[in-house]
């Protein structure tokens, strides 16, 4: 049997009569990268520091790895926090050696995975420099490794990207996969859609600590997707009466079709006008445009 790697029933939680989280379900599977999504408070950190048993659920159950939340659980946990927490007096490879050995690691293997994973970020140079003489970006990265060095089961990352380039936000995408791979499960909060499209398996959106959309990404993307295809090609005819309306768009073109036109009767429809396709796909929202439509339509309610 598959024991899940998280699972809530009912969880909630409130903070002078306001509700944070509000009897909340959850399942994230072993293995897979969950993204753990929703505006600012929704109840995201709240459910977080919950699972990590920082704050108590007023009720609900939580379980993780199919056993009821305990400290000898906590250390199969990897936490990158939204609020960074390295001790910033003391040299870097310390401060995660440190860290380590809080998760029940020995101190000379908490050591050595500390030096070889800050080799992997680019930041060997500055194993022995006070965390608070880095740089914002190199921080963030000393935090990440933080989450990894003590090779936890469970990973669960708040806006591991935040404040860096480009480029290194791609070499910790890489790392992220690469922990996919190794089996890992990962729970992804962010507000950067696209990163969440690059990575995730399945999501979990919530607002006001409430599920408003729950399930495998690209099905959720389906649901939401326009009757509408993208193509491009040669010889394409001006009158196509499959389509409701056509949009000339830098990707090609897109057909929003008629009641009753399914993507493959269109494209037959194409051929046989004696159009030369080279391309042709159905028309799936952005993540980001599904996120908005989702919780405004929520909050109108």
């Amino acid at each position: 049997m598959n024991v899940l790697a998280i699972e809530t029933h009912d969880l909630t939680k409130q903070f002078n009569g306001l509700t944070a989280v509000d009897h909340l379900d959850l399942a994230v599977r072993q293995g897979e990268i969950f993204g753990f999504l929703g505006p600012n408070g929704a109840g995201k950190t709240t459910t977080i520091r919950m699972l990590m048993d920082i704050i108590r659920p007023d009720s609900g159950r939580i379980h993780i790895f199919g056993q009821p939340l305990a400290p000898q659980t906590l250390d199969r946990i990897g936490y990158l926090p939204e609020e960074r927490g390295l001790y910033r007096k003391i040299k870097t490879v310390d401060c995660l050696a440190y860290l380590a050995v809080l998760k029940g690691m020995p101190r000379r293997i908490a050591r050595e995975r500390a030096l070889a994973l800050l080799e992997r970020v680019d930041l060997a140079d500055s194993a022995d420099k006070k965390v608070e003489t880095m740089s914002r970006g190199m921080q963030q990265k000393a935090q990440f490794v933080a989450t990894l060095v003590h090779d936890p089961e469970l990973l669960i990352l708040d806006e591991p990207f935040h404040g860096l380039d480009p480029l290194n936000t791609e070499l910790l995408k890489e790392m992220v996969l690469e922990l996919h791979e190794q089996g890992k499960t990962i729970i992804f909060s962010t507000h950067q859609m696209n990163q969440v499209e690059a990575l995730c398996d399945r999501i979990l959106l919530i607002d006001h600590g409430r599920a408003v959309l729950y399930g495998p990404l690209q099905e959720i993307k389906e649901r939401y997707a326009p009757h509408a295809v993208q193509f491009r090609g040669e010889a394409i005819p001006a009158d196509l009466p499959g389509a409701q309306r056509l949009e000339q768009q830098e990707e090609g073109i897109v057909a929003y079709l008629a009641d009753g036109v399914t993507p493959p009767a269109f494209l037959r429809q194409l051929v046989e006008s004696g159009a030369a396709i080279t391309h042709y796909e159905v028309v799936t929202p952005p993540l980001e445009d599904i996120f908005i439509e989702v919780v405004e339509r929520e909050r109108q309610r």
